[in-house]
C-alpha cells in the first residue's frame, strides 16, 4: 500500500488539473508504472474525449505489458460516448490495476473490477480513497442524489457580518480571496444569486481570469422579473443568463428579457419564496452538475433550511463591522435553541492573503458513505439501474 500511494498521488494530481473541465463526467487521472518507472500518464480532459486510461496506454505503447495501472476511479465498463476502458485494459497486458475508488455510477459500480478480475488481472481498490472521493465530490453527489452539487461561498467580517445595514459589501475580503473566487467560478457549471444582489451590486458574475474561456451560467432568483435590462448580467455576450421566476410572472417583461437572450425558468413557489429544491431539480435536468451560490442572507438561509448546501467555502476578513442591523450570512426565521443548529464538519482552515478560508461540509454528509438518496415522485420504487436511465445527466 505504501509503495502504491506515491503513484496514486501523481494520478490524483493529474486528475485535479482538469477540475471544472469534464462536466458531467468525473475527473480521472491514470499512471502506468513498470519496474518502478512511470511509462505512461493520462487524464480525462473533457466529456466525450478519450478517458485517462486511453491517454496513458497511448503514451506507454508496448511498455504497458506487465505494468501496473494506477487510476483514480474504477475503469468504465459500459459504452457511452467512448468505448469501455475495462476492455482496453484487459487487452493491454497490464498485470495489476490499483484504483482509488469504485465508480458511484450504477452503470459501472464494481462491474469494471469484475471484468478485470475475470481476465486474471490483479485488482486493488481503496488506495487514497478519501482523497479521490473529495476530488470527485460533485460527481458522487450527482450519481447518488441526482441533483447539482451546491457550494455556498460566503465572505464575512471577523464578527460574522456579510454587509453593512445598507447592503453595501464591496469589498470585505482582499485581492487573493477574490481571485480564488474567480477560479472557483471557472470550475462550476452555474452561479446563483438573488435579484437583491444584482440590484445592489450590479455584478458581472463571470470568471475573470487570464485566458479563461469558461464562464458559469448565471442563475438569478427573481420571482417578479425585476431584472433591469441595463444590468451587467442582462448582457449575454460573455455568459448565459437564466432567470428563475414564479409561474405567472409579468409576461411582457419576460418577453423583453428573452429578446436579450435570457432564458426564463418558471419555478413553483414554496413556503419562503421560490421552491429551491424544484429549481435544483430543473437545473440538473438542464445539465447543471454543480452550482456556486454567492447570494445574500435570505437565499443562504433558505438553502440552509432546505438542506441543499453540500459545501461551504467561507472567507473571513480581519475586519469588525459591528451594528445591530448589519447583515449576517444566513438569514431567515430564527431558531429557538442551540440544539437546532446545523452541525458541520470543518475540512480545512488556511490563509488566503490576509483573510482566512474555511472549507466545511454538513456533518451528516461528510463522506460519500453517508450520502442518502431520497426517492420521490416518478423515481419512487425504482432500483438504482432504473433510476440512472431516467437521469438527465446520464442521457447526454
Amino acid at each position: 500500500m505504501k509503495t502504491d500511494e506515491p503513484f496514486m498521488k501523481i494520478a490524483l494530481d493529474l486528475a485535479a488539473t482538469c477540475k471544472g473541465k469534464t462536466s458531467p463526467n468525473p475527473v480521472v487521472g491514470a499512471v502506468l508504472v513498470k519496474e518502478g518507472q512511470i511509462v505512461g500518464t493520462g487524464v480525462h480532459r473533457k466529456a466525450g474525449e478519450p478517458h485517462a486510461e486511453v491517454h496513458a496506454f497511448r503514451m506507454a505503447g508496448e511498455h504497458a505489458k506487465d505494468a501496473t495501472l494506477y487510476v483514480t476511479l474504477e475503469p468504465c465498463s459500459h459504452y457511452g460516448k467512448t468505448p469501455p476502458c475495462a476492455e482496453l485494459i484487459c487487452g493491454s497486458g497490464v498485470r495489476r490495476v490499483v484504483a482509488a475508488m469504485e465508480d458511484p455510477n450504477p452503470l459501472v459500480a464494481g462491474r469494471g473490477f469484475q471484468i478485470l478480475r475475470r481476465h486474471g488481472i490483479e485488482v486493488e481498490v481503496g488506495v487514497m480513497k478519501a482523497e479521490a472521493e473529495r476530488l470527485n465530490e460533485r460527481f458522487v453527489l450527482n450519481m447518488t442524489q441526482r441533483r447539482p452539487f451546491i457550494i455556498s461561498k460566503v465572505a464575512m467580517t471577523l464578527d460574522g457580518k456579510l454587509a453593512a445595514q445598507t447592503g453595501h459589501s464591496q469589498w470585505i475580503t482582499g485581492e487573493q480571496a477574490r481571485c480564488e473566487v474567480h477560479r472557483l467560478r471557472s470550475e462550476v457549471d452555474a452561479i446563483l444569486v438573488g435579484i437583491g444582489t444584482v440590484l445592489a451590486d450590479n455584478p458581472r458574475l463571470t470568471a475573470r481570469l487570464p485566458d479563461n474561456r469558461k464562464h458559469p451560467v448565471r442563475v438569478i432568483l427573481d420571482s417578479h422579473l425585476r431584472l433591469p435590462v441595463s444590468a451587467h448580467v442582462a448582457d449575454c455576450t460573455e455568459a448565459k443568463t437564466w432567470v428563475a421566476a414564479k409561474e405567472g410572472a409579468d409576461s411582457a417583461k419576460a418577453h423583453e428579457l428573452r429578446q436579450r437572450g435570457i432564458e426564463i425558468l418558471f419555478v413553483p413557489e414554496g413556503r419562503d419564496g421560490l421552491d429551491l429544491r424544484a429549481l435544483a431539480d430543473l437545473l440538473y435536468e438542464k445539465g447543471i452538475t454543480d452550482l456556486l451560490v454567492e447570494g445574500g442572507s435570505e437565499i443562504n438561509g433558505s438553502l440552509l433550511r432546505a438542506g441543499l448546501i453540500d459545501k461551504w467555502v467561507i472567507y473571513i476578513a480581519p475586519k469588525l463591522l459591528g451594528g445591530r442591523n448589519s447583515l449576517t450570512p444566513f438569514g431567515g426565521a430564527d431558531v429557538e435553541k442551540m440544539d437546532d443548529a446545523l452541525d458541520v464538519h470543518i475540512h480545512s482552515i488556511r490563509k488566503a492573503g490576509d483573510d482566512l478560508c474555511i472549507t466545511a461540509y454538513p456533518a451528516n454528509r461528510s463522506s460519500r458513505h453517508e450520502a442518502v438518496c431520497h426517492d420521490s415522485g416518478d423515481f419512487a420504487g425504482m432500483n438504482a439501474m432504473e433510476r440512472i436511465f431516467h437521469d438527465p445527466i446520464m442521457q447526454r
